[in-house]
């Protein structure tokens, strides 16, 4: 549902979204902390309270297994 997030998240939801788009894998939270430029913790936060909230669902144990559980039609575009 839209407007179920937060700006922020919004924006990390589109980077996923995107990122995943243009190179058939998700982005590693290093891309996201390159991109945000906010630290290793607080890229890793945003991801567990994505999770926590079923805006996204990882893989445990694998890198870039970030998927979006959201249409395109509920994202914001990116900033």
């Amino acid at each position: 549902m839209q407007g179920s997030y937060t700006p922020k998240q919004g924006q990390y939801l589109a980077f996923i979204y995107y990122y995943t788009k243009i190179h058939g894998r998700s982005p590693a939270e290093a891309d996201m902390q390159g991109y945000f430029r906010v630290s290793p913790p607080a890229v890793h936060q945003m991801i567990l309270s994505l999770e926590k909230m079923r805006l996204i669902e990882r893989t445990p144990g694998q890198g870039r297994s970030v998927k979006l559980l959201l249409p395109r039609e509920q994202l914001p575009d990116l900033m």
